[in-house]
């Protein structure tokens, strides 16, 4: 089922540049939705790389969106796509199996070889 998001939240992905009004929080809903995943800051990179060539056959034109290097003003930036192309848009989650669902600790050993991962705890947080 299709869920809407904020063409700042498509184009960080797209164009991976941060661009979502919602910064990182954007970034987080749009993968995590499309992956199925509950993704940790260092899955991040991989999950776009699997989400980007969905969100360019949803939406083909996205491929003719790419920023300057020199904007200055992203709010002004966006602002003119989102009144060109829409504020929100909807986009379907990726099949299943063209997302590889890894333990965050193994993926950071993965990423990481030979350094030590220490866990601080196995329980979360408690206030």
């Amino acid at each position: 089922m299709a869920k809407e998001f904020h063409l700042g939240d498509i184009l960080s992905i797209s164009t991976n540049r941060l661009v979502s009004p919602t910064r990182m929080d954007g970034v987080y809903d749009i993968l995590n939705y499309m992956t199925g995943d509950n993704l940790f800051t260092h899955q991040l990179p991989r999950a776009a790389e699997e989400c980007r060539p969905y969100l360019l056959d949803q939406m083909p034109w996205l491929a003719e969106i790419q920023p300057d290097d020199d904007v200055e003003d992203w709010e002004v930036w966006l602002l003119c796509q989102t009144a060109e192309r829409g504020e929100y848009h909807f986009v379907q989650p990726i099949p299943a199996d063209d997302h590889d669902i890894i333990d965050p600790v193994e993926e950071l050993q993965q990423m990481m070889p030979g350094k030590p991962v220490f866990l601080l705890s196995s329980q979360p947080w408690m206030f």
